[in-house]
């Protein structure tokens, strides 16, 4: 995962601000615009032709934001109105009484939607400590055609790194599809598309977007995609209305343009901050891939291009600590979403969904942009003042 090239020869970098936009073609707009309509003139009628049709079937507001993410990934592209409108596709793909292998500790939406269609009956879930390759594998035992994984590295908000060339090439090996949430890593830092996977999953709110205006999910299949998992999608996302709107992926594809500057700019930060914060009495654990004390280190290493800008720590006070500290930051904003502009900071375990196995005095951190030392100052005075 060391190249620094995408399939088309160019660096992930310059897809990011070039991919997505039409022909170059003199007095016309460098962008797509923002297209609002809900219905289109008809063309002569020719089944299969690719006509818009309706709004909800096509907008190319849409098409150029997953023109350039699919540029990014490797494969082709599909927008949704959320990232959980995503997850809940893709979750929809394991046929009635199939069974999906999740993280023990995921994404808490992912795991509360995959355990609410388990209670239902519609699929079985199997939980598995992601970062325990042997585990994992195992749990594929017995799985295949239907069924899924769903993969998610680093984890939110454990930052736990998963094997996943060995996890996805297992699955493959046993007809079982996998889907990667690449979030917080984001296609500048991993592709897991080049590893193997059938899927890869983005809540866009996030890192893509990254200015915390707009709600949107992705994913992008193979290029081949042999199973015609997007098709599937596509029909998912059609005939449930989870379409994204057009001034969202207009806004979207705006931010892209910016990705691999806030990545650079919030890996940085992201990584002295963890130091930082490992040398500080009042923290008792920092979760950071690019710290050599991370239990995955050396495959973040192998695996990704960068470490992002993530991390979480673990206060030796209680619940009630860990709350004062994200009161009194005046710089980081004490809110739930994450890969904005601007640093945010929340403990998680105050959510009723979040896993138990999630310490109580944890505290994951979104890395902004902003200059690394007022983000230090303002982690420290919150630190001493809460103590």
């Amino acid at each position: 995962m060391n190249d620094d090239t995408s399939r088309d020869g160019l660096a992930p970098a310059t897809v990011a601000v070039t991919a997505g936009r039409p022909p170059a073609s003199p007095n016309q707009p460098m962008n797509v615009p923002v297209v609002f309509t809900s219905t289109y003139t008809a063309s002569d009628f020719v089944p299969q032709s690719g006509d818009l049709g309706y709004g909800r079937w096509g907008n190319p507001s849409w098409t150029a934001l997953e023109d350039a993410v699919g540029a990014l990934e490797g494969g082709p592209a599909l927008s949704f109105a959320s990232g959980m409108a995503v997850v809940s596709a893709v979750l929809n793909l394991v046929p009635l009484g199939g069974t999906v292998v999740i993280p023990d500790i995921p994404y808490s939406g992912t795991s509360q939607l995959a355990r609410e269609l388990a209670e239902a009956g519609r699929l079985s879930v199997r939980a598995v400590p992601i970062a325990d390759t042997g585990v994992v594998v195992a749990a594929l035992d017995g799985l295949g055609a239907g069924d899924l994984v769903v993969l998610e590295s680093p984890t939110n908000p454990m930052m736990d790194v998963a094997d996943l060339a060995t996890v996805i090439a297992a699955a493959r090996g046993r007809g079982v599809l996998t889907a990667v949430d690449n979030t917080f890593a984001t296609p500048l830092l991993q592709q897991p598309l080049s590893l193997g996977a059938d899927l890869v999953v983005h809540s866009a709110t996030k890192y893509l977007s990254g200015h915390s205006d707009v709600l949107l999910g992705l994913v992008v299949a193979q290029s081949d995609d042999p199973q015609g998992l997007l098709a599937r999608l596509h029909g998912h996302r059609t005939i449930n209305g989870a379409i994204p709107g057009p001034m969202e992926a207009w806004l979207a594809l705006r931010g892209l343009r910016t990705l691999a500057l806030r990545i650079e700019r919030s890996s940085a930060s992201a990584a002295e901050l963890a130091r930082r914060l490992g040398d500080h009495p009042a923290v008792t654990r920092v979760r950071y891939p690019g710290l050599p004390s991370h239990p995955q280190f050396e495959l973040a290493q192998r695996q990704m291009r960068g470490f992002g800008g993530m991390l979480s720590f673990e206060l030796a006070g209680d619940a009630t600590a860990a709350e004062k500290v994200c009161a009194a930051t005046r710089l980081w904003v004490h809110t739930t979403s994450l890969g904005g502009v601007e640093s945010s900071l929340e403990r998680r375990r105050r959510h009723g969904g979040e896993s138990v196995l999630v310490p109580e005095s944890l505290i994951r951190l979104s890395t902004g942009i902003e200059d690394v030392e007022d983000l230090w100052a303002d982690l420290v005075q919150a630190l001493e003042s809460a103590s």
